[in-house]
Formats: structure tokens, C-alpha cells, sequence
């Protein structure tokens, strides 16, 4: 192998970082016509060199060419930024999928891989239309390749293709300043293109005296970076930091390292991936000797030297802040040593691999016929667990041979005949396995020798352990020899050798020697899915030729890329979830976020979880000869939780609590009230708190100040007494923003007989405030966090209610509306997460059974990753939309992210939020309250605080901005259910209303016995509560008021006595019981109001208000009929109703409701077809026996005066031409004129005659 090996020494200082220019050159169109090259084409006027973007024709290939390509030589190297292509001008002739194949040579290619895999390019969907690919990252080439893979077939479509690229060339000059004598940066940039064939090699080295380190080396063909700032043996500190980036780099194609520090912030890319990491420890410069070494070491007993053999391969455009290495080195400059003469220019390997991509390929390539020696070779690399490699069937049906990947060895299989000696052939089959974990990605070799009963099978050219088999069989070679094939094998091979003699794969190509299908030739496809693992919280990654999975045991995550925790954030969550009892739970606070599940105990009580975290000085520590200069810090370690762990825990509690006891013997504690403190307790943050248990925030006392109990007043603590006894000072931490409790200093225990005892207690805490942090939007507004940073995956939790029909919840995008996600509420059932985050628009809906907008709390889960997409809500199944192979998304969102609307401020949210979480961490809503711009804190909305509230017991229905009242319970009517619904009574006429049609049975009675329902008024029988309200006016006595029968003995009875007196009759069981509400004369013609409420065996009267207690039972059994003016029940009625039902009521009644039901309302404001309401006589609708109506503010949406129907027809019955204004107001006046009480008796022409008064 030829290859430019390059060792230099370099001394170096100095940063100087050139600014890169715009880089989109167009590259294509001033190339003449012998710089394109095509697999055919289909006549003269669709030749190659017509494929110029805006060209009149383009390039199309012959119809019978199978594996059509286009190819374009720039005449030079570039750096290559986006391709843009058209269809056949005027045509039907278009790509719609592609390959792009790019490198320094025609014979020699690399797929261009877009993220997530997929190496097929989108293309056009029409012929004048311009589709542009931005590579999301940049590659040089000299040459490139257009396969097409789809193309328009509708109209007599066929393959057409007009092309631009665009880029710059490929310059490796720099301005630089020259080095002194010892390089100290804090700031670094450095550069370097490599292209091998080995999978190990140095590329970088340099060390200091100090212990700094930097090296970039190749390890099983990726990258590693080394660099450490300094470490430090007394303070243990360690600062060696490791980057890795790439895979599959030793493929002989250009790879681009980039190195950029700032102090202790180190960005490392390979290619297209960036990896970020802060070094460690806590030095910031880079302190390095004189000299680094570029391509390998020359001296050999360097300390830190690794074990990594020198670069073998190319290197070009080495930069180190701001020098060209290669440059100096061109010109042999004297502060560049080289040990051996270098060639400048890179002498290319022609490998010519081909690619095994379709489910059918295969490669077919004949052999020599009947030789009684075989050897085959090859080299492959793949993903797959199994696979067919090699396959030939011998000469003269002798039997056949294969070689095939089986669970990443590989399976040697032989079939063959043996002659006896009676000459009767016996089938032998030999099964063999052979190698370790061949489906690594990597290049293996594999040596096949046979010849009459001995086989040889070496694997990567181990010949200490090679497979033999020496059994009895016969070798005549066939006339094929089948690569791929049978059992889809995907991956990479090259150097083939049939017995001796090398595949050519240019004859190959030409057809003239072998069949192929579905192989692309010249280049390796493989790709590394697992690079950068996507599987998170150290999920393991497996891969195939296609696809990856991630395999989550034992990691406590789930889902495709281990992302959702298994978890719940605390035992709070536990105990909502339905776990009541104590014990060990496993918790993780951050949920998806990066922070490790871990073990604490919770103690379940039936309103709160309290969790406890233990830890290493509960049982506390002797503490002597200590200083205040010399302190002894103990350190509190807790069980099973990193520090992180167990603030993310405190942070997200609702209160948290720690004991701490200082007890002492002649050992001070704060110094108090004026001194230095000798001891003192530090937290969260690392900052250091001067009080103690017991006493308050930042006041520097301890509990016993604040309860006056100290032994000493002068002092603020017992220990500060400083007296030779034992005393001790303790308490609770309970200030959550700084626990937990982190170290305890000590620093007054040096005294002859001082001494000190610590204890901490376990952290306490319960509680989640962002299961309850909550706001509701009461206008149509939204608030903003900062942009999302997810990565590639994200997840959306929350709970809502809402009465909207539509509206979005949340949303985040970039200007131009190309990069977003959005949920929303699509319809009253539908949940939708919309999301532009690769190749077009998607979305999952949920179709929920249940209304969603019913203003009950919901919660919402939503998560995108490369796998699937899916959301769900409450308890319903997942709806889960999956991604293709080799799918990849980019959230690359720019602009604020958005809660309550979209960004465009289109359908918002009008409801109540909270919980928002996204991918874990808790956003703060209660922090964007702004009760000016309609955010408000707690899910309160115009209910709340409303002008005018619900009447009659009417319930509101929150709107959020506005409110409606739900009337349908009451006997009342109108916007706040202010309207009395009355009706009068003429001599004789009564009124019926059925509440129930035949009697309940004995086991619905039963059942209602053993589980009653307090004021559960819809059952209609066997009640335990009873609510009955009216209001009348008369003149005329006696009369029975209301009179509810049963079917059983029970009623209730409400009587106007001949003196005017009211009385309320209630038989329950055997016994009537009698009760006078007022004794005064109610006959008096003016509108009386009457309240009587019952629960078990209290009763409620008003406008006297008592309490009566029953003496029996307590249920109302199976009420049947409400009787209004006059009973008429069939049947025994008791005799004082019999005395006051004649001649029955005569007046006005209004209101009347028992429990739920209205027969005045169902009479006059019917809601079904045949309301159960029969009356005799003349009833007619009035509202004289109501009290004054009380008339309210109406919401314009809900006012008749702003309908437009109202103001046409008044303008064309005035005929007068009134402004605008007026117009409206004269509607609104003349509807509040028509709702004045009937009493006044104005006619309608007075009223029309008094609107221009009005004005």
C-alpha cells in the first residue's frame, strides 16, 4: 500500500481565526460540454451536457439503461454546499427521488448520507419548478454522480434532470503569525482533512510539563480527542477529558476535523457531527511544551504518549491557530523537523467496492470449470446478523458451497458426495461456524482454499486459526461463483479473488464480464446508525443495513430511543397514581431529562406523600481540634442519588425540611450576636447560610432566639455560651431554595476539652408544585419561554380544560414556518400534534371518544423522535404515526416558544394550563401571570369574579372571557336565570306535573337504601333531601299552594290557611307533621316568597328561618305528581288538604321548583316534545307573582340589540335616517323598553313613539 505517511514537530503560539465568506458559487453552468458523462442517453438532444439548470433541454438516459447515471467533472476540487435540480424543459420528465455519489476520482465514490441514514435526496414534482438540497454539511469533491432513483411515469414521463451545485473552491491558504518559544492559549482552532485505510493512527500529540495533554487519535476508525488543562495530585483532581466523534472513517474517503476551545468549553466535529464538552477540573489556559507532533511521534518516551501507531494515509489543510503546517512544511521551514523525505501530494488506493443495497441483489461472475483446487477472497463489512456472502455449486452435481453471516460469524456450509468403495455416494453435509462479531461495520477478510478432502477458512488473515476440514470429499470447481443474493445480504465488498485472479469491476460495469442486480458499483454505501449513539440514557444501539433499535433494560427508560422514564417524578405523583401504601419507590424528578432514576422512601399519608432521603451522617460525627481557619467540613453524602439528584428532588417540591442538631461541650457555634461564625451549614448552590436549625432565613440566630429559651439572653444560641457543659442547638431547615444540606462546617473544637457533635437529618420534603402550577388565559393573548433546544427527540406533558372548539395549546417554529410543532385541538374530539421537523407536514390525531372541551382537567403526553410520533390523553390508547428507516428530523426552531396560541396568534387557547413539562424539565407558568393581557394565576376565570353572578341557584358556565348561566336546573330564565318564569290562575284551573310514571321497584329502592346520594335530586324517589322554593301573590284564601303526592302514603304540602297563615305538611311513613312558616296574613296581594330545604331529618324554612327536627323517617318514597292551584290526586287525601283545596288558588304563582323540576318552566318553556305537564281551566303565563326583576349587564356577543336583523327592522319601520351610533342605541333602548314588567301596560306604537325621546 502507498500511502504519505507525515511526522512533523512544530513549535506553535499564537490564535488567529480567518472569517469564512459565503460559499454558493454556482459551480455547473460556465462547465463546458466535455465536462459531463452519462450511462447513455436518449437521443442527441437529451446528451449530457444539456443538463444545465434554466437550459433549454436536459439530460435523459435510454430507456433500456438499467442503472442510469449522470456524471460531472468540475474540472477541480470544491467545497460543495447544495444542489438544485429541474426536469426536462417543457416536458414530462422529471426525478423525483436521487443518489448523489461524490470524490476525487470517476472510479471512486462516496454516497452523500442526509441525517438519520438515508443517502435518497428529494427531488422535483414537476419540470420548471427548482428543488434545492442544502447538505447539512459541507464534503469536497472533484466528482460527481446523480442516480436516479424515481422518476415521473404519468403522461409518458421518463427520467429528465437539469442540475446546479453550488460551493466554492477548495483553498488551503491562511495568513498566519509566526511562534515563540512555549505555547500558553486560552483560545484555540484547529483544522485538519484526513483520508486511511487504517483503522488505528495518530494524528495529533503534544504534552506540558504541567500534566496538559492534547491528542487527537484514530481508534477502531473513530476519533478520539484528549485534552486536559492541568491536574492536580494534592487537590485530586483529574483533568483529562475525552471527545469521541465519527465512525467508518477509515473508508479512504476525506474526512473534516474541526477543534475549537474557549477555556474550558471544547467543540469537536467530525464531519457532520459536533460533539460539546467542558474539560475538567478548573484551569483554563493550555500549557504546552515546544513542540507538537502531526501525524505520529519521533521520540518514544514521552509520559503520556498513547499506544496508537503512527498515521498511515493523507493529510491535508492542517491548521493550528491560524499556521499552515503543510505549507511550512512545502517550504522546510526551520521550526518544522521532518525525519524523512515527504511526497506532497496524496497517491490515491483504487479499492472499487461495491454496495449490496437492494432485497434482491446479487452479483454473479463466472469461474474456471473443473479445476480440483478452489481459492475465493473477499473483504466485506455489514450491519446484518445474517446473510448469504458466497455461494457455488461444484462441477459434475459434486455438491455445492456456502459461506453466509449467521448471528456475526460466519457459517461454513459444504455439500458434497463421497465415493465408497462399492461406489455408492454417500450426501455429507459439513456445518461450520467461524470469526467473532463480523457484523461490526468493519472490513474483514476472508480466505477460502479447498482441494480433495482438506478446506482451509481464515478470517482477517489469522493464520494461527484458521477452520479446517479434513474429512473424505471431492473438489471440482463450478463454472459461478454467486455473491449476495438468497438471504439479502446488505453491506460492503471488494477484492474479490476467484482462484487467484482479481475481480474486475470496470469490466463488470461494462456488462461484459458477470450479472449484477441492484449493486451499485464503486462505492460503499454503509453508514453508522449508532454514531452518535440515538439511543438515550445509555441505551444500547443495534443496527442493520436500514435501521436501528435501542434496547432499554435496565436503564429505567423506555420507548424507541429509551427516552420516556418508567418512573413517576415523585411520591406525590405515586400517591395520585393510586399507591397508598409506604415503602421504597424508585423516583425520577426530571422524568426524560438527563438526571438518573433513583431510590427513596415514601411515606404515604391520605393527603400528602412525604419523601425521605437517607444519607451518611444521620447518626452524626464526633468533631475535635478543629480552627476557624482549619475547619473540619463534613460532607453529607445521600444514599442512591447524586447531588443533582437530590436538588432536582427539593426544587420541585412544595416544602422540604432537614433536622440539624449541633450539640456542643465548650465549642461555639455562630459567635453571636456580633462575631464571626466559627460554624455554619452549606447548600444548594454551594453558598454558605449563617442560621440554624429553628429560626428563620438570614438572620444568623439560632431556634432558641426565636423562642426565648436560650440559656444565655445575651447570646443567639446555646453553643455560643460557650460553657463546659452539654447543650445543643436544633431544629428544621425548612427553607426548600436551599436545601438540601450539602457539608456542615466546624471550626471551634481546638480548645483544651472542646468538642462537638454533628448530626444532620434525612431530607424530608413533599409535595410537587408542577403537578399544580397553574394559569388560566381569560383573553385571546399567550405567553412566551425561551426557544425549545430538544435535539431529536422531545416530549409535551400538561393538563388543560377548555369550553373552545378549537384552539392550540403550544407551539414553537422558526420565521419562515419551515422548522415547527404544534399541539392543538382540532375539534371537540380530536387532539392534534402537527409537526414540520424533516420531509413535509405530518400529524397524529387523536380521536377521543369523551368531549374534550367539556372544562374538566385532561392530561396531555406528546413525544417526536426519529422512530414515531404519537400523543394521547387521560388513559386512551396512543396514537402513533411511524416513521420509514432511515427517517431524520431537525428542530431547529428559532423564534420564542409560544403557550395559549400559534404563532401568527391564530385560534387561541381560552381555558386553564398546568404541568407543562417539556422533555422533563417544568416550565414556570405562574410566572408569566399578567392579569392586564388576560393571564391569570390558579384556574380562575369570570365565574370567578363575575359582575353579575348566576341567580337562582343558575350555574355558571366559565367561558374564561366571558361566562353563561346554566339555567336548566332552576324555574328560572334569562342571560343570569333572572327571569321569572309565572303563571296566573284564574277560579277552578289547576296544573299537573308528572314526576314519575309508576312506582319504583323494590330492588332500585334497595339499592338506593344501601348507597344514597347526598342532594342527588335526578334519582326522583326515595330522596333524603328535598328543595322546594316559589313566590306568589293573592288575595283569595284558603288554597293549597303546592301539594307533591307519592305513590306510597307520603306528600308535602304547602297551605294558605283561612287567616293568611302559611303551614308546611310533610308525612314521611305513618305520622303527618305539621309546621307553621309565618303566622302572618300572606292574602295580602303583594308577592311572598317561600324557601323550604330538607336534609335527612333537618329542615329549613324560609322567610322564618328554623330548624324542625323529624322524628321518623327520613325519605320521601317514590314521589309521583306536583299539584299547582287545586289537588286533584286519586285517591285518599288527607283531610286538612281536602279543607283548603276549595275553591283552589286564585292568582299569581312563580318560580316553583322541587329539586330539579320546574313544571311552570316545562309548561311554558318547553324542552321536549310532550312535557309531563297537564293543566285544567285558564293558566296563562305571568309574572305578577314575582318580586322585580333585577336587570344585568349582557355580554355583547350575547345581547340581541348588536344583531343586525334588530336594526333593520327598526330603520325600516322608523324611516328615519339615524347614524350609526344611534342606530345601535336606538335598538338597545327600545329592547330595554319591551323587557320593562308587563305591569306598566304601554303599548308597542307608545313604545315606538318614545325612541326618538330617547335620543
Amino acid at each position: 500500500m502507498t500511502c504519505k505517511i507525515l511526522r512533523i514537530c512544530l513549535l506553535f503560539l499564537g490564535f488567529q481565526q480567518c472569517a469564512s465568506q459565503e460559499c454558493v458559487d454556482p459551480l455547473v453552468s460556465s462547465l463546458y460540454a466535455s465536462s459531463f458523462l452519462a450511462s447513455s442517453r436518449y437521443n442527441f438532444l437529451y446528451s449530457a451536457n444539456f443538463a444545465k439548470l434554466y437550459g433549454s433541454s436536459g439530460w435523459s438516459p435510454s430507456p433500456r439503461d438499467r442503472q442510469p447515471w449522470l456524471q460531472v467533472d468540475l474540472g477541480r476540487k470544491y467545497r460543495l454546499m447544495a444542489i438544485a435540480t429541474q426536469g426536462t424543459f417543457n416536458s414530462y420528465d422529471w426525478v423525483s427521488k436521487y443518489m448523489l455519489l461524490y470524490g476525487d476520482r470517476p472510479d471512486s465514490w462516496t454516497p452523500y448520507i442526509m441525517k438519520g441514514g438515508n443517502s435518497t435526496m428529494p427531488g422535483n414534482w414537476n419540470y420548471y419548478q427548482v428543488k434545492r438540497n442544502v447538505f447539512h454539511y459541507s464534503f469536497t469533491a472533484k466528482h460527481i454522480r446523480l442516480l436516479p432513483l424515481a422518476w415521473n411515469t404519468e403522461n409518458g414521463g421518463k427520467v429528465g434532470v437539469r442540475l446546479e451545485l453550488f460551493g466554492c473552491p477548495y483553498d488551503d491558504s491562511v495568513v498566519y503569525m509566526y511562534p515563540e518559544k512555549r505555547s500558553r492559549t486560552l483560545q484555540d482552532y484547529i483544522t485538519i482533512n484526513f483520508k486511511t485505510l487504517e483503522q488505528d493512527g495518530l494524528l495529533l500529540h503534544s504534552e506540558g510539563i504541567q500534566g496538559d495533554i492534547f491528542t487527537l487519535e484514530l481508534k477502531k476508525g473513530r476519533l478520539h480527542l484528549h485534552i486536559s488543562l492541568g491536574s492536580s495530585v494534592l487537590q485530586k483532581i483529574n483533568g483529562r477529558t475525552t471527545l469521541t466523534a465519527g465512525s467508518l472513517l477509515d473508508n479512504l474517503h476525506w474526512h473534516y476535523v474541526k477543534i475549537i476551545r474557549d477555556g474550558r468549553q471544547v467543540n469537536f466535529t467530525v464531519d457532520s457531527q459536533t460533539v460539546t464538552a467542558v474539560c475538567n477540573g478548573e484551569f483554563t489556559h493550555l500549557d504546552l511544551d515546544k513542540q507538537i507532533y502531526v501525524g505520529g511521534v519521533i521520540e518514544q518516551n514521552l509520559p503520556h504518549l498513547p499506544l496508537t501507531p503512527n498515521f498511515q494515509g493523507c493529510l491535508e489543510n492542517v491548521f493550528i491557530n491560524g499556521i499552515n503546517v503543510i505549507d511550512k512544511t512545502k517550504r522546510e521551514e526551520t521550526d518544522i523537523r521532518i525525519p524523512r523525505k515527504m511526497h506532497f501530494a496524496c497517491r490515491d488506493i483504487l479499492l472499487k467496492p461495491m454496495t449490496f443495497a437492494g432485497p434482491n441483489n446479487f452479483l454473479q461472475v463466472p469461474g474456471f470449470f473443473r479445476r480440483p483446487r478452489m481459492f475465493v477472497k473477499f473483504k466485506f463489512r455489514s450491519w446484518d446478523y445474517t446473510g448469504l456472502l458466497m455461494f457455488t455449486r461444484f462441477a459434475d452435481d459434486l455438491g455445492a458451497l456456502e459461506l453466509g453471516l449467521s448471528e456475526g460469524q460466519i457459517n461454513f456450509i459444504l455439500n458434497t458426495f463421497c465415493i465408497g468403495i462399492d461406489f455408492v455416494f454417500d450426501d455429507i453435509l459439513f456445518l461450520k461456524c467461524s470469526g467473532y462479531r463480523l457484523n461490526d461495520g468493519y472490513w474483514h477478510t476472508v480466505d477460502l482454499a479447498a482441494r480433495d478432502n482438506l478446506l482451509t477458512l481464515t478470517i482477517d488473515e489469522e493464520e494461527a486459526s484458521p477452520l479446517k476440514i479434513t474429512n473424505p470429499f471431492t473438489i471440482r470447481t463450478g463454472d459461478r461463483y454467486f455473491f449476495g443474493g438468497l438471504n439479502r445480504f446488505h453491506g460492503c465488498m471488494q477484492h474479490i479473488f476467484i482462484d487467484n485472479e482479481q475481480l474486475d469491476i470496470d469490466i463488470v460495469l461494462q456488462r461484459q464480464w458477470g450479472r449484477y442486480a441492484e449493486l451499485l458499483l464503486g462505492t460503499c454505501g454503509i453508514t453508522d446508525r449508532c454514531t452518535p449513539n440515538p439511543c438515550e440514557h445509555e441505551g444500547r444501539c443495534i443496527q442493520s443495513w436500514d435501521d436501528f433499535i435501542c434496547l432499554c433494560e435496565n436503564t429505567g427508560y423506555k420507548g424507541e430511543v429509551c427516552h420516556m422514564s418508567v418512573y413517576k417524578e415523585s411520591c406525590e405523583a405515586y400517591r395520585l397514581s393510586g399507591k397508598y401504601w409506604s415503602g421504597n419507590y424508585t423516583i425520577d424528578p426530571d422524568l426524560s431529562g438527563p438526571l438518573k432514576p433513583f431510590e427513596v422512601y415514601c411515606k404515604m399519608k391520605s393527603y400528602k406523600a412525604w419523601t425521605v432521603i437517607m444519607h451518611d451522617r444521620v447518626e452524626g460525627i464526633k468533631v475535635t481540634g478543629s480552627t476557624i481557619y482549619q475547619p473540619y467540613i463534613a460532607d453529607v453524602n445521600y444514599w442512591n442519588a447524586s447531588w443533582d439528584e437530590v436538588t432536582a428532588l427539593a426544587n420541585t417540591s412544595m416544602y422540604c425540611e432537614q433536622w440539624i442538631d449541633y450539640s456542643c461541650y465548650k465549642s461555639r457555634l455562630l459567635n453571636t450576636p456580633n462575631g464571626r461564625p466559627f460554624g455554619y451549614w452549606i447548600g444548594r448552590n454551594n453558598e454558605s447560610h449563617y442560621y440554624w436549625g429553628g429560626t428563620f432565613r438570614e438572620v444568623q440566630k439560632c431556634g432558641c432566639a426565636i423562642n426565648q429559651t436560650c440559656i444565655d439572653p445575651k447570646f443567639q444560641c446555646n453553643c455560643d455560651a460557650d460553657y463546659r457543659q452539654w447543650y445543643s442547638d436544633k431544629g428544621y431547615l425548612d427553607f426548600r431554595d436551599h436545601l438540601p444540606v450539602r457539608r456542615v462546617v466546624v471550626g471551634d473544637t481546638n480548645r483544651t476539652g472542646s468538642e462537638a457533635q454533628v448530626t444532620v437529618g434525612p431530607l424530608r420534603c413533599h409535595g410537587d408544585r408542577n403537578i399544580w402550577n397553574t394559569i388560566a388565559f381569560v383573553k385571546p393573548t399567550y405567553i412566551t419561554f425561551p426557544t425549545l433546544r430538544p435535539g431529536n427527540t422531545i416530549d409535551i406533558s400538561f393538563h388543560f380544560k377548555t369550553y373552545r372548539e378549537h384552539c392550540v395549546f403550544l407551539e414553537n417554529s422558526d420565521e419562515h414556518l419551515k422548522n415547527f410543532i404544534r399541539v392543538e385541538l382540532n375539534t371537540t374530539h380530536n387532539l392534534v400534534f402537527v409537526f414540520l421537523v424533516g420531509d413535509g407536514i405530518l400529524n397524529v390525531t387523536l380521536h377521543s371518544p369523551v368531549q374534550l372541551n367539556d372544562n374538566e382537567w385532561h392530561f396531555v403526553q406528546a413525544e417526536l423522535n426519529v422512530k414515531v410520533a404519537r400523543i394521547k390523553v387521560d388513559y386512551q390508547p396512543w396514537a402513533v404515526t411511524r416513521f420509514p428507516g432511515q427517517t431524520f428530523i431537525t428542530m431547529n426552531f428559532t423564534f420564542v416558544f409560544i403557550e395559549g396560541a400559534s404563532n401568527r396568534t391564530l385560534r387561541p387557547f381560552l381555558g386553564c394550563l398546568r404541568g407543562l413539562r417539556i422533555n422533563g424539565v417544568p416550565l414556570d407558568l405562574e410566572g408569566k401571570v399578567n392579569e392586564e393581557q388576560g393571564v391569570r394565576r390558579n384556574c380562575t376565570g369570570e365565574c370567578l369574579n363575575a359582575s353579575i353572578p348566576c341567580r337562582n341557584s343558575g350555574q355558571c358556565i366559565e367561558g374564561y372571557a366571558s361566562y353563561t348561566c346554566d339555567c336548566n336546573n332552576t324555574a328560572f330564565d334569562g342571560f343570569y336565570c333572572h327571569k321569572d318564569i309565572g303563571a296566573y290562575f284564574e277560579v277552578g284551573s289547576w296544573m299537573r306535573y308528572n314526576i314519575r310514571k309508576k312506582p319504583i321497584s323494590d330492588e332500585a329502592a334497595w339499592a338506593n337504601w344501601i348507597d344514597p346520594h347526598y342532594d342527588n335530586f335526578s334519582l326522583g324517589y326515595n330522596d333524603t333531601a328535598d328543595d322546594i322554593e316559589f313566590s306568589f301573590s293573592t288575595v283569595h284564601k284558603p288554597a293549597v299552594l303546592l301539594y307533591i303526592s307519592s305513590f306510597v302514603q307520603d306528600y308535602i304540602a304547602i297551605i294558605l290557611k283561612y287567616d293568611g297563615s302559611v303551614d308546611l305538611r310533610y308525612k314521611l311513613g305513618l305520622i303527618t307533621h305539621k309546621y307553621q312558616l309565618t303566622p302572618r296574613n300572606l292574602a295580602d296581594g303583594y308577592p311572598h316568597y317561600v324557601n323550604i330545604t330538607r336534609h335527612n331529618r333537618t329542615i329549613k324554612t324560609q322567610p322564618i328561618v328554623e330548624k324542625i327536627t323529624l322524628v321518623e323517617d327520613a325519605r320521601f318514597d317514590s314521589p309521583k305528581s306536583m299539584f299547582l292551584g287545586r289537588v286533584m290526586e286519586v285517591g285518599d287525601i288527607d283531610y286538612e288538604i281536602q279543607k283548603h283545596n276549595a275553591p283552589g288558588f286564585i292568582g299569581c304563582i312563580s318560580g316553583v321548583r322541587y329539586n330539579v323540576y320546574a313544571p311552570l318552566k316545562a309548561m311554558f318553556r318547553p324542552n321536549e316534545t310532550n312535557p309531563p305537564v297537564m293543566t285544567q281551566g285558564y293558566v296563562s303565563e305571568s309574572n305578577c307573582g314575582a318580586f322585580p326583576p333585577v336587570l344585568g349587564y349582557v355580554p355583547w356577543e350575547a345581547d340581541p340589540c348588536f344583531l343586525h336583523s334588530c336594526l333593520n327592522y327598526f330603520l325600516k319601520t322608523l324611516k328615519y335616517p339615524f347614524p350609526v351610533y344611534f342606530q345601535t342605541r336606538l335598538c338597545c333602548d327600545f329592547l330595554f323598553l319591551l323587557s320593562v314588567p308587563i305591569n306598566y301596560n304601554l303599548p308597542f306604537c307608545s313604545l315606538v313613539f318614545l325612541v326618538p325621546k330617547i335620543l
